[in-house]
């Protein structure tokens, strides 16, 4: 069976190479020198950070078996690395909004290097203080970045009372998002396999050998940062303090309802508060937190549906090929995206609906294929099945980072934007919570089953989404914040 591997990886490499080598002038977007080094400088810096966070992942559980714990304890760390990105996420999302989003970059780089640090530990309560602090960190890499990307791209000037732009059109944001998807979710994360796997065995240096070299190129983008990034904010307003920033975000979310923001509506619980939220935006945190959480369900379930029987399957090797297969996604992502038809709310539908369809294979070869009987060997027939399934999540999963990350860019008031996005993770976070909590509660058909019928309500989300927005907004932000500074104080 290690022929088929091979081939998959192969098919996939020759793809990926032919779509991005094949791309005409409909498939790329006219851009200006002074974008594109604006787009350079951001593609290295995200690339490092992502090197800093791909080094990780592959040995963190690994690292705490050696140090000898259960598998009761390593959950309790995932879950406290989960918890601390729920519980601090939208604090830190909204001091990046208030004190300036390249402090906050610099800060994700400083709180993930002092996570690394906490590695060379074998005590349980230094560990549980680095999950902590990765947990906030990884916070600020999926929020801050994003945010200081948008803002920069979009800056205006003032210059003898003339109002300057930096010229880059909104359409070539995409550009910049595609790009970061396929070098830093794609291209950095099979090299830092590689890289991680030749510290830990060809080297010999031991398991905790990745998270140092995470920390030097954490180091490396930090300094590159301070010294070629401007700063920008949300709303740097000395007069609001952190409880005004989230009721700010709470005003972005809830528009049309403005005499309902009072503690009644709070008190009433989400039902009542659903009521309130601008549906753009509701439906986009909806749709974000559904995928990603599927996705990162699937993160833990696909080595034990692959190997049910404790089979033999190459790890690394099939982690490069999942990489290879966003890759392809994001590749196809910017030919989409540079386009005017189909929209991105349009083809997510599709990507939804194939991401749903595929994690469904795992309980149609449960009925089809009969399980082998025999502990260990190479994979088996209807693992090789979903081995591709997979690979095809894996494309819808890079189809779908370039593009939620545009459709944040338009919907997303740029005052809260950091904040929102935290938000958003919110109910992730929980999620995720409660799936390491009870992996072992329900059988693995189950769990794939919920997570297909997550995808498949984020597909009719998306519908949704796609059939309202080319309505008018009823309001701007700046109205919005003038009915927010109107209303009544809160008292929870």
């Amino acid at each position: 069976m290690e022929a088929f591997y091979y081939l998959v990886f192969g098919v996939l490499a020759v793809v990926v190479a032919g779509a991005e080598l094949s791309k005409s002038n409909k498939d790329r977007i006219n851009t200006s020198s002074a974008f594109n080094s604006f787009k350079n400088n951001y593609l290295v810096i995200y690339s490092l950070m992502m090197a800093g966070d791909w080094l990780q992942g592959p040995y963190v559980y690994y690292l705490y078996t050696t140090y000898g714990f259960g598998k009761g304890e390593i959950g309790q760390l995932f879950i406290a690395g989960f918890g601390s990105s729920m519980l601090f996420g939208t604090i830190v999302g909204s001091l990046a909004d208030k004190q300036g989003r390249k402090r906050a970059c610099i800060t994700y780089c400083i709180t993930y290097i002092l996570s690394c640090i906490t590695k060379h530990s074998p005590h349980y309560n230094v560990l549980m203080l680095g999950r902590i602090l990765g947990g906030i960190a990884t916070s600020l890499l999926f929020s801050a970045f994003e945010s200081w990307l948008v803002a920069e791209h979009n800056k205006v000037g003032v210059h003898w009372m003339v109002i300057l732009l930096r010229g880059f059109e909104p359409q070539w944001l995409s550009v910049t998002f595609s790009k970061a998807i396929f070098l830093g979710n794609g291209v950095v994360a099979i090299l830092a396999g590689l890289l991680g796997n030749t510290l830990v065995d060809t080297l010999a240096l031991g398991p905790v050998a990745p998270f140092d070299a995470a920390s030097c190129f954490l180091t490396i983008g930090m300094f590159v940062i301070l010294f070629t990034w401007s700063e920008n904010y949300g709303d740097p307003s000395e007069s609001k303090d952190l409880f005004t920033q989230f009721r700010g975000a709470a005003v972005a979310i809830a528009s049309g309802c403005g005499d309902c923001l009072h503690d009644t509506c709070f008190v009433a619980g989400f039902i009542s508060w659903f009521c309130l939220i601008n549906e753009k935006i509701a439906l986009l945190g909806a749709i974000q937190s559904l995928f990603e959480g599927s996705m990162y369900t699937f993160v833990f379930l696909w080595t034990p549906a692959l190997s049910p029987n404790d089979e033999d399957i190459p790890h690394g090797f099939i982690f490069s090929t999942f990489m290879l297969s966003s890759m392809l996604g994001s590749s196809l992502a910017s030919r989409l995206m540079a386009r005017q038809s189909p929209r991105v709310e349009s083809y997510m539908q599709i990507v939804f609906a194939i991401s749903a369809t595929s994690l469904l294979l795992p309980i149609v070869t449960s009925f089809l294929v009969t399980p082998a009987g025999t502990k260990g060997g190479s994979i088996s027939f209807a693992g090789c099945i979903q081995l591709l399934g997979f690979c095809a999540f894996e494309a819808c999963v890079g189809l779908f980072w370039p593009s939620i990350m545009k459709m944040r860019s338009q919907y997303i008031p740029e005052e809260a934007r950091s904040t929102i996005m935290n938000f958003f993770r919110i109910p992730l976070n929980i999620f995720v919570c409660i799936v390491l909590y009870n992996v072992d509660a329900f059988p693995m058909t189950v769990m794939f089953g919920m997570c297909s019928i997550f995808l498949f309500v984020a597909c009719f989300l998306q519908r949704r989404l796609m059939a309202i927005s080319d309505k008018p907004k009823t309001e701007d932000w700046v109205g919005m914040k003038e009915r927010d500074t109107e209303a009544e104080p809160l008292n929870l």
